[in-house]
C-alpha cells in the first residue's frame, strides 16, 4: 500500500528527469504498481481511510512520483460539472493534439509532491486529445484508446503527462491569466 511516505517531493531528481517508456506487454510488477496507485487514489479520496492513514487528497498520480520514472499515470476524478467520472490508468500516455483555446483552475493546481503552497495559476489547453494503452485491473486487459477530454479532466491530464517529461506545475506558474477563460465549477458556485 501506498503512503505519502512513498510520494517524493519538489527537489528530488527523479521528477526534473523524462521517464521511460513502459514495455508491453505489461508485467506484474508493472501491474501490480498500476493497481497500487490506482488504491492510493482511492484511499486518499475516502475521508475515512485518508485520515487513518495520513494522506493528502489527491486526483492524480504519476509513476515518477512514487520514484519510478516510467509513463504510467493514475487518475480518479469527475470532471467540473460533477456529472461524469474518469477512473483511468494510463501506460505510455501522449497528447496528440490540443486546442489553441487556454484555460486555467482559478484557485491554482496542487500537487502530492508539492507541499507548500504557490500563488498563481497555470496556462492549460482547454481541449487534448491523449492517445494511451489503458489497464483495466478488473479484467487484467490493456486497451489502446484515445480520450478526448476539456477543461477540468484535461488539465488534470496535462499535470500528470507533465510530471513523465520532468515538469512540475510550479514550472509554468504565472501570477494571473486574466485573458483567458478560467473552469467554471458549478457545483462551487451552488455551495456559495
Amino acid at each position: 500500500m501506498l503512503l505519502m511516505k512513498d510520494v517524493i517531493r519538489e527537489g528530488h531528481p527523479t521528477l526534473a528527469k523524462r521517464s521511460s517508456l513502459v514495455d508491453i506487454p505489461l508485467d506484474d510488477e508493472t501491474k501490480q504498481t498500476l493497481k497500487d496507485m490506482m488504491e492510493f487514489l482511492e484511499n486518499s479520496q475516502d475521508d475515512k481511510k485518508s485520515e487513518e492513514l495520513g494522506l493528502r487528497p489527491g486526483v492524480g498520480l504519476a509513476a515518477p512520483q512514487i520514484n519510478i520514472p516510467k509513463q504510467m499515470i493514475a487518475v480518479m476524478t469527475t470532471d467540473e460539472t460533477g456529472e461524469k467520472f474518469y477512473k483511468l490508468l494510463l501506460v505510455n500516455p501522449k497528447i496528440v493534439s490540443h486546442s489553441e483555446a487556454k484555460t486555467y483552475i482559478p484557485g491554482g493546481e496542487g500537487c502530492l509532491s508539492v507541499d507548500r503552497e504557490v500563488e498563481g495559476v497555470v496556462p492549460r489547453h482547454k481541449k487534448i486529445r491523449v492517445r494511451a494503452h489503458h489497464y483495466l485491473p478488473e479484467t487484467d486487459e490493456l486497451r489502446k484508446i484515445e480520450l478526448r477530454v476539456s477543461n477540468y479532466v484535461g488539465v488534470v491530464l496535462q499535470h500528470e503527462i507533465d510530471h513523465l517529461n520532468g515538469i512540475l506545475f510550479t514550472d509554468k506558474i504565472v501570477p494571473d491569466l486574466n485573458d483567458i477563460e478560467p473552469i467554471v465549477f458549478p457545483l462551487e458556485e451552488l455551495e456559495e
